[in-house]
């Protein structure tokens, strides 16, 4: 317990699914977590996750924050650094999915996809960047960045062109930011998770999907929303303290068969 007290940490796309988990574990861990999402109620259903935070004793407050826009993510981060006088953490996690292949990706799906999976981290990071570059190196790390990756970053996605390129290239820009700044103290990994069951319906859900996952995923079960929330808690504490640029598989095993 207490492995980021009294850290600050931004968590994009917090309230629902894998950013929920994360929110609420570090949360539990001593974290002061900002949830930044469009909406603040759960696709799965339930209170808001800052609202289970709060019950649970811990420090949180929500920010509606469009992480395609520079401007909302411009004011999300000033005013986060404003309040706190620093920004500890922050876990690029907002994310949408195509569903589509390339015949099927029209223009509009193309540029909707990329400005949330690809812009938005872009914004996030560079904005995240600029305050720690500003704040005294605690511990080994003047800031940590944290991108939730996946497995078809590295590998096709079947029918969802536009996810599985926008997650290569958040690999990418994971091992850039890395390379760029590890000498400023800013630490940069990634956690790609494999098929992780939210609670979320539609596409990710139908038979034919969940069959084909279970086939490729050598454990006997599917992943959950915390299996990705330890992964992120790891790299954005001090016990990693000497990974960076890593992209940590949290897939049970996906991408070893």
């Amino acid at each position: 317990m207490n492995r980021l007290l009294d850290k600050v940490v931004i968590v994009t796309g917090g309230s629902s699914g894998i950013g929920r988990a994360i929110a609420r574990l570090f949360a539990a861990e001593g974290a002061v977590v900002i949830v930044a999402d469009v909406d603040e109620a759960a696709v799965e259903g339930g209170e808001p996750v800052c609202t289970v935070i709060a019950a649970d004793g811990g420090q949180t407050r929500f920010v509606r924050c469009d992480v395609a826009s520079a401007g909302e993510v411009g004011r999300l981060f000033a005013e986060v650094a404003a309040t706190h006088g620093r920004i500890d953490v922050l876990v690029n996690n907002a994310a949408i999915r195509s569903g589509q292949p390339l015949l099927e990706t029209d223009e509009a799906l193309w540029d909707r996809v990329m400005a949330v999976n690809l812009k938005g981290p872009y914004l996030c990071a560079r904005a995240a960047v600029h305050q720690m570059l500003t704040q005294a190196v605690v511990g080994e790390a003047r800031g940590r960045i944290v991108n939730i990756t996946s497995q078809h970053g590295m590998i096709a996605a079947p029918e969802d062109f536009a996810y599985g390129v926008s997650k290569g290239g958040l690999v990418y820009m994971t091992r850039q930011i890395a390379a760029d700044y590890a000498k400023h103290h800013i630490v940069c990994n990634a956690v790609a998770p494999g098929k992780i069951l939210t609670g979320r319906g539609g596409r990710a859900t139908e038979p034919r999907w969940i069959a084909y996952s279970q086939a490729r995923t050598p454990m006997p079960r599917l992943g959950a929303p915390d299996d990705v929330a330890r992964a992120a808690l790891f790299l954005a504490s001090e016990e990693a303290s000497f990974v960076n640029g890593h992209n940590l598989l949290v897939d049970g095993g996906w991408m070893a068969a």
